[in-house]
């Protein structure tokens, strides 16, 4: 039995497909059993799935190798009468290419998936076929960024597939932060090619009616397509109107001028990617602090209906935040971010400051114009909320790059930890804060958002260490990213406190070779970390964050603020 302070769900152990037919069919029916005398009247959260899943092995006397299988079923049954209340053409199926027959498939790819040419030859075509019938939008391409695209643009209202367990398992914090309901069948293997699936049941999912008189559950899907959405262009541009450019002469020009080139640099480095999960938090606070209406039954209505006001501020939040990104990337020199080359890799480290510094601007004034249509005070109060965590992010960030100019690096995690606390957790406060405090008076105590904020900014922190190391990186190409930066990272300062003197000469003689053999140097690190424990020791730190932040909400009023933030905690921190 792993521990309890780790976190087991991302374990290969816990990922096994149970073989028999009949071991599949008693966790299903248990897990529609479990849901339909369960409490729907909150979203869904992992550890919840995760709990279920485990209760059902509990009673069946089934190995703990099953919980994955187990959550995909209890996933799939919570969510089984939202599908219901979704139309066929607002459904989305997602097919592994696994299930082709790869000796004979005459299908190419292209940036959708796998392009069928519904020749016949595999069950693909046969599903296919069927969800097309009844007007479904069909991928084959489970994983597939476009998938989360598609959720967040407002083009599909719930998914269903058949994937592998590692694939729903990757997408499955992903799914539940989205709030979409969906439903999948696992694959029989956890293999790449010529696998197999339980094909009545894929058909059966395909034949989910719809039932539009079905009550949807809690959901902040639709608040989280409004954060996504504030970025596309044409949002950007009406929040956030572009002003005229004055030359030399004093005169506006025109916005192929070299002086309009700063804003147009910064307006499509907003629109690049990111998770967007400041300004969800702003959103989502001050649709908590009245109610929650947009997180219910007519939650788009609702989410519609935040003023432009909010939502600029909003912006403000995240406009803050990207400035931040480019800094950091000139800081530590990064060649990618969000997959693309770094702004000061593109355009060069002298227009690149510029940049941030313009974003910076745009950011205060984007919040102080909103007092012609915001009480004043409400605006003064956020504005003095953002202008701490700038300094503070300023702070942690001098703090970093002090280390890294000094010539001993053994920092102690704890002071690592306040590193992060410093760089990340101000800004959480600060995006919390405008939505509560744009609802009307904030009556929660300083002391206690200050804590909850450092709770979830270190541990989210924690996380972007661990994405470092990960094959499926949102941001950057290359994994050790940190180490070949010598960056301060709590992994590093695990490693050096757990291994032994040895080993720590090892890791800190491999890092001075990095320049030479980055690739090399990466892979021996990581088996250094993984030597000396340091990944697991992160998922529990990050877990105990976690739980730490949820027991803090539970003092906060109303209780649909406390519910927001139990979401947070257990989706953006889902380790």
């Amino acid at each position: 039995m792993p521990r309890k302070d780790q976190n087991p769900s991302s374990s290969e152990q816990l990922k096994v497909v149970p073989q028999g037919r009949w071991e599949r069919e008693q966790i299903r029916r248990r897990a529609f059993e479990l849901v339909s005398q369960g409490d729907r009247t909150r979203p869904v959260v992992r550890p919840w799935l995760e709990a279920r899943g485990r209760e059902i092995l509990g009673e069946l006397r089934l190995p703990e190798s099953y919980l994955g299988w187990a959550m995909v079923a209890v996933a799939s049954a919570y969510w089984r009468e939202q599908v219901e209340a979704v139309p066929f053409h607002r459904r989305l199926l997602l097919l592994p290419h696994c299930l082709r027959n790869s000796a004979t498939c005459p299908a190419d790819y292209d940036r959708q998936g796998l392009a069928c040419q519904d020749c016949g030859a595999c069950r693909l075509s046969d599903f296919r076929a069927l969800a097309k019938q009844k007007g479904y939008q069909v991928l084959i391409a489970e994983g597939s960024p476009a998938v989360i695209d598609i959720i967040l643009r407002g083009q599909a209202d719930a998914i269903l597939g058949a994937a592998c367990l590692d694939s729903l398992e990757k997408a499955l914090s992903k799914i539940v932060l989205s709030g979409i309901p969906c439903m999948a069948v696992p694959l029989l293997h956890n293999s790449c090619r010529d696998t197999a699936t339980d094909e009545d049941w894929v058909r059966e999912m395909i034949d989910t009616p719809y039932r539009p008189k079905s009550s949807p559950a809690p959901s902040y899907m639709h608040l989280l397509r409004l954060a996504r959405q504030m970025f596309e262009p044409d949002e950007i541009d009406r929040l956030l109107p572009k002003r005229g450019v004055l030359g030399a002469s004093g005169n506006e020009v025109a916005m192929s001028h070299p002086a309009a080139l700063t804003d147009t640099l910064a307006r499509e480095f907003l629109g690049r990617g990111g998770k967007h999960l400041r300004p969800f938090i702003t959103l989502a606070a001050y649709d908590a602090m009245r109610g929650a209406p947009a997180i219910g039954e007519h939650g788009e209505f609702w989410a519609n209906r935040i003023p432009d006001p909010v939502r600029r501020i909003a912006l403000a939040i995240e406009v803050f935040h990207k400035a931040s990104l480019v800094h950091d990337d000139i800081e530590d020199d990064d060649a990618f971010r969000y997959g693309l080359p770094a702004l000061h890799r593109e355009h060069g480290v002298p227009m690149a400051i510029n940049v941030g510094d313009y974003l910076i601007g745009v950011g205060y004034r984007l919040v102080a114009e909103q007092r012609a249509w915001l009480p004043s005070e409400a605006v003064a109060d956020v504005l003095l909320r953002l202008s701490e965590a700038h300094t503070r992010l300023c702070e942690g960030q001098g703090a970093e790059l002090a280390w890294r100019d000094g010539k001993h690096r053994r920092l102690p995690p704890e002071e690592t930890l306040r590193i992060y606390a410093l760089k990340t957790a101000p800004a959480f406060e600060a995006a919390l804060f405008a939505g509560m405090r744009l609802a009307g008076p904030v009556e929660a105590p300083r002391e206690t958002t200050a804590r909850l904020a450092r709770h979830i900014g270190v541990a989210f922190q924690i996380l972007n260490d661990l994405d470092d190391w990960s094959e499926h990186q949102p941001n950057k190409r290359n994994s050790g990213g940190d180490t070949l930066g010598h960056r301060p990272t709590v992994l590093w300062a695990f490693a050096l406190e757990n291994l032994d003197p040895g080993g720590r000469r090892e890791l800190e003689m491999l890092t001075s070779q990095a320049a030479e053999q980055p690739a090399e140097v990466v892979e021996a690190v990581r088996a250094l970390y993984q030597r000396a424990g340091v990944f697991e020791q992160a998922r529990s730190l990050v877990a105990k964050h976690r739980q730490r932040a949820r027991e803090i909400s539970d003092s906060l009023r109303p209780a649909s603020l406390t519910q927001l933030l139990h979401y947070i905690a257990d989706t953006a921190l889902e380790g």
